[in-house]
């Protein structure tokens, strides 16, 4: 696979993902888009880290690693992300019966 292909499959993932979170109305399925679009930037960083820097012309190794530690720093946010966020819809399900995002900003207005 070239760098062309693999950038057009992380773009293709992340339009993906917007997509799902300006449409959905449910609260899980839009943390499910983010994270779509979270695991889209994490194959662009490590594609640019492995066909920008390859290992065999890098004499550092932890040059030829950047892409990779940003992924994986990208993936404990995500993860962080994740917990807050089900605590969230826990609590909106308490207090509203629903986790649909429609109906919290109706009730508001």
């Amino acid at each position: 696979m070239s760098l062309e292909t693999i950038l057009g499959l992380a773009a293709m993932l992340f339009v993906i993902g917007i997509f799902g979170v300006l449409t959905k109305r449910n609260i899980i399925a839009v943390f499910m888009s983010l994270e779509l679009m979270f695991n889209s930037v994490n194959l662009t960083f490590v594609a640019l880290s492995y066909y920008v820097m390859p290992v065999n012309l890098v004499t550092d190794l932890s040059t030829a690693m950047t892409g990779h530690v940003f992924a994986i720093f990208v993936i404990a946010v995500a993860a962080a992300e994740v917990a807050v966020g089900l605590g969230i819809v826990f609590a909106l399900y308490r207090v509203n019966g629903s986790i649909e995002l429609t109906s919290d900003m109706e009730r508001s207005n």
